[in-house]
């Protein structure tokens, strides 16, 4: 809610770009390859001045009498929007499924305001693969069923992404002592490698291991990413693993990066 007084768009803006390792990649990765940004920040802008945001409570419970207070502020509040998410988790089989319910969309309100006017959707496998095919065909989406087939029992948790117009799939590796983001599936039909991500933790946060990464990935047929890569999001059109003798490659890649990742940990718990 303060965003609307002391947040002006040229400075949200410039906080963006400062702090994302690469903004063009993340405004894609909501509003699809052909977004136009400086049309995006305008929105914003219209937005802001209009108060037209919204607010959210997010927990693991939402109780009832929060629930109640949410759809009351949503009725009487127009054009802001209050909402409450509850993310429950699952967990079984050596993994963890985050599951979200959106409270507050009382039809009322929906009708008000517009109704459809929400910005995300939360998207999951069928989604995923749906668009993904209808974008790329049939070769880019078995590429990637092959790569969420190799990591479902590899993985501490697999989470899909909540973008507006694009879905992304992230396998998350590592143990109870913590998780490693090493690549992104896109239904813009790219692999995301994680170098920004990695960064932050263990074992990658060493520099010479992510230059490592890079090397193994850039010696697979096709793959060419940037030697500045290892700080950012680089990536590369999943059909280049649609050749077996590629896919086996890149896989062999990201065991030696899990197991990079176990090490570390089991060093850590020494």
């Amino acid at each position: 809610a303060n965003a609307v007084l002391y947040w002006p768009v040229e400075q949200l803006r410039a906080e963006f770009e400062k702090n994302s390792d690469d903004p063009v990649a993340a405004l894609e990765s909501l509003l699809g390859s052909d977004a136009d940004p400086n049309k995006f920040w305008q929105k914003v802008k219209t937005n802001l001045q209009a108060s037209k945001i919204r607010m959210l409570f997010v927990a693991d419970v939402i109780p009832p009498e929060l629930r109640r207070i949410v759809e009351f502020l949503n009725e009487q509040m127009d054009p802001a929007e209050v909402l409450a998410v509850e993310i429950k988790h699952f967990t079984g089989q050596g993994m963890k499924t985050l599951v979200p319910r959106v409270f507050g969309q009382t039809a009322e309100a929906e009708v008000r305001k517009g109704g459809g006017s929400r910005q995300f959707r939360q998207w999951n496998e069928e989604s995923f693969f749906d668009l993904l095919e209808i974008r790329h065909g049939t070769v880019a989406a078995e590429a990637a069923r092959t790569i969420l087939a190799w990591a479902r029992p590899k993985a501490k948790e697999i989470g899909f992404g909540a973008g507006q117009q694009s879905g992304s799939v992230y396998p998350l590796f590592g143990n109870e002592h913590g998780k490693q983001m090493l690549i992104g599936l896109w239904t813009y039909g790219k692999v995301s490698i994680q170098f920004g991500e990695m960064k932050k933790r263990p074992p990658f946060i060493d520099k010479s291991k992510r230059q490592d990464l890079l090397d193994r990935l850039n010696k697979i047929a096709g793959i060419e990413l940037p030697a500045d890569s290892i700080d950012k999001f680089p990536t590369f059109s999943i059909t280049l693993l649609s050749d077996k003798a590629a896919m086996d490659q890149f896989l062999a890649v990201l065991d030696w990066a899990i197991n990079e990742i176990r090490k570390s940990q089991e060093a850590a718990r020494k």
